[in-house]
This record gives structure tokens, C-alpha cells and sequence, in this order.
């Protein structure tokens, strides 16, 4: 059962913020400043079906324990504890297979993978239970600010104001809009395809990515005999895949996985989602500030996005809890500007990663196919630099907020 936060008592009107935006993000968001001692707002439409899942990083574990939603999750999420790297492309330099082990790093597991229903039913039950949280349903229409507060107009002429607005409502974001705030976006000539299947093999906790010429297409563990794909593929590829029956879906993503898991069958809807990346060139302004998708978008390689939001809603609630400890106001610029400092260089440092990765292998270049076989050679040889590349994969190592570090705020 989930407890409440004991922090999470009556605050004066610079204590109040506004969420907008009821995804995962939105959601966490709202449960983390909640848990600072802010009365939260949260404007979210009402949810709307996803069949994908997330694998939840082991500093997001600990966040979500943190705030009390991890024991009601787990029985729902499977760990990866060990993560297979394989080159399945067909040119001349390939690259050796590569294992990584969770145990090496001394943890339980590198991540959770979890079904993004099941994770939005325990968020949104947490955010029903929580009586700093009023949950509004409506879209937003416009955002202006008021003598020292944030007004927000919904869509049938109601208004909410408060200190804080923390927009989460993903990467079209309304409120980053109306704010003028850019977000350059980079297309890749990719498309993601989603789903989740059954398999008459067990994974055994084991996570493989097959590297082809195209881009990844990886089995993540789910309870039982499932797994969810992520399978990045040229568009014409996606377009194929999409329009098989369910046995031919299945069939297929077991070929192309040289059936290590054996006979697949799907069990759920498929997605299919053009790749970008995308990074606002702020991610605040005054009273405001962007979170998870609304700040940055990245393909869907090393299981960056969710994560990356839920270190947003942790640096937040950490800024908000200290302000409110010093009577200060949240919605103040130190607290937007200390945000947007803290957020820019680990959101940075993965969109680099990911789209250095991503574009290795998609480079014709031999030179280019040498160096990444080589790297990953070193990797699978060399622990120390085996490890370090663990350590930075599973989260950041310097200006870790409080509940990333499984720590009270």
C-alpha cells in the first residue's frame, strides 16, 4: 500500500505549481513536488491507451521507492540483469558480441522493464491517494503571467494560477509553445517499431540487442514468457512490418532475432513512431519550466527517454523542497535558472551518446564500422573501462538529485 509523503502538508500560494500534462512524466512530476510539500495542480486530458513499455534505470527504481510506488510496481516489471550487445549486420567489419552484467556493478539489476499500462495505473492511483494533488481535467489554452503568478487558461474559460508552472505534456508541447520557445528537430531516416510477444524460450533476465545496417532491434524482458521489441528500421521496413497479419508479425520479428527466443506470438497492438531527436534551446522561462519530452526528445536506444524525465522531476521537486525550507518562492527565477543549469548537461551528454551510437551504425564509412568494433572489443576485455561505461549507462555520476539516490527530499 502506498504511504502519503509526510512533506506533504498545506503550503502558502509561492508553494503552489501547476503540472501540465498527464503521461508518465506529468504524473511523476506531480508525485515528486507533492513530495517536496508543494500543492500541486495537475492539468491533464484523460489517459489515452499506450501499448509500449519502459525499462525503468536503476536511479529511477530507487526515485519511485523514494516516493513510495515501487512495491505496488514490481510484481508488475522484469529485470534486465544482464544486457547482450550483437553485431547482426552484414559487413566486413563487424564487431564482437559484448555482455554486460549487472552483478559486476554489484546491483540487483541495470534496469526494470515494465508495460507503460501498468505503470500509468499505480502513477495515477498514487496521484488519486495524494491530498496535495487536485487533479483538473481540460486542455490547455493559454499561459500569462499575474502579480507574481502563473495563470493558466483552460479551454472552457476556467483559470488555475500559481508560483510554478512545470509542463509535461510532451514533445508538442502547449505550454512551449505559447512560451515561443524553439525546439530544433533533427529527423533520422528511421522508424521505430513497437509491440509486445509471447516466446516459448526464457529470456532469463537478459536484454539482446541485434545491431543491423538499419538500427537496433532489441528484446527487453517482461514477467513471464513476453518481451517488448523496439525494432528501428527504415521506413519502407516499418510499412512492411506494420501491414503483416499477427502471425506474419510474429514470424517475422522471430527471424529477425535468428529465433533465440524461439516461436513468437504478438500479444499486443503495435506502434510505430518516426525517429528525432529534438532539444528546446530553454528549458525555462520565467515561472516555468519544461520537463521530459517537453524539454528533449531522443530515439528510443539505450532506454534514455523516461529516464531522462524522471531525473527532471527529481532535480525539480529537490530545488522546490529547499525553497519552501527557506520560505523562498518556488516559482522564483533561482529556482527556473538553477533548474535549467542542472537539467542542460546530463540531457546533453545522452542526446550526444545516443545519436553517436545511432549514426555509427548507420555510417557506410569502413573506418567508421572499425572503430565502433574496436571500442566495443576494448569494452568486453578492459573492466575498468567496461564498468565505467556500465556506470554511465545507468545514470549520471555527478549531480545526482536526491531522489535518483534513493534519498529523502
Amino acid at each position: 500500500m502506498m504511504s502519503d509523503m509526510p512533506s506533504e502538508t498545506r503550503s502558502s500560494p509561492q508553494g503552489e505549481a501547476i503540472v501540465v500534462g498527464g503521461g508518465a512524466a506529468g504524473l511523476i512530476t506531480a508525485l515528486a513536488l507533492a513530495a517536496a510539500g508543494a500543492q500541486v495542480h495537475l492539468l491533464a486530458p484523460a489517459r489515452r491507451p499506450d501499448p509500449r513499455a519502459t525499462a525503468l534505470m536503476d536511479g529511477s527504481v530507487k526515485a519511485l521507492e523514494a516516493l513510495g510506488l515501487w512495491a505496488e510496481l514490481r510484481p508488475n516489471a522484469s529485470p534486465l540483469r544482464v544486457m547482450r550487445l550483437v553485431d547482426d549486420t552484414r559487413r566486413l567489419l563487424r564487431a564482437p558480441e559484448v555482455s554486460f552484467h549487472a552483478r559486476e556493478m554489484e546491483i540487483e539489476a541495470f534496469a526494470w522493464n515494465v508495460e507503460n499500462e501498468a505503470l500509468n495505473d499505480v502513477l495515477e492511483r498514487a496521484v488519486a491517494t495524494r491530498p496535495a494533488i487536485a487533479r483538473v481535467e481540460g486542455e490547455l489554452a493559454g499561459l500569462r503571467r499575474q502579480a507574481g503568478q502563473s495563470v493558466v487558461t483552460l479551454g472552457d474559460g476556467r483559470t488555475l494560477s500559481a508560483a510554478l508552472v512545470a509542463a509535461a505534456d510532451g514533445r508538442e508541447s502547449a505550454v512551449r509553445r505559447l512560451l515561443g520557445i524553439a525546439a530544433p528537430t533533427r529527423p533520422y531516416p528511421q522508424v521505430a517499431v513497437t509491440a509486445t510477444l509471447e516466446h516459448e524460450r526464457a529470456h532469463e533476465d537478459i536484454s539482446t540487442e541485434f545491431h543491423t545496417e538499419t538500427g537496433p532491434c532489441v528484446l527487453v524482458p517482461l514477467p513471464g514468457r513476453r518481451c517488448s521489441i523496439v525494432c528501428v528500421t527504415s521506413p519502407a521496413e516499418a510499412e512492411t512490418l506494420m501491414a503483416l497479419d499477427d502471425e506474419g508479425f510474429g514470424l517475422a520479428i522471430e527471424t529477425r532475432t535468428h529465433s533465440l527466443l524461439g516461436r513468437m506470438r504478438l500479444v499486443s497492438p503495435r506502434g510505430s513512431f518516426p525517429l528525432a531527436a529534438r532539444t528546446a534551446e530553454h528549458f525555462s522561462a520565467e515561472r516555468t519550466v519544461l520537463v521530459g519530452e517537453a524539454a528533449h526528445v531522443i530515439p528510443p536506444i539505450g532506454a534514455q527517454g523516461l529516464n531522462l524525465g524522471i531525473r527532471d522531476a527529481a532535480t525539480l521537486a529537490e530545488l522546490v523542497a529547499d525553497a519552501l525550507r527557506a520560505g523562498a518562492d518556488i516559482g522564483s527565477d533561482a529556482v527556473t535558472q538553477a533548474y535549467e543549469r542542472r537539467r542542460r548537461a546530463d540531457v546533453a551528454s545522452r542526446t550526444f551518446a545516443v545519436d553517436l551510437a545511432n549514426r555509427s551504425l548507420l555510417s557506410e564509412l569502413m573506418p567508421v564500422h572499425g572503430m565502433r568494433g574496436f571500442a566495443l572489443w576494448l569494452m568486453g576485455r578492459v573492466p575498468a573501462l567496461r564498468h565505467a561505461m556500465m556506470r554511465e549507462g545507468i545514470g549520471p555520476s555527478r549531480d545526482v538529485p536526491r531522489l535518483v539516490a534513493g534519498k529523502p527530499l
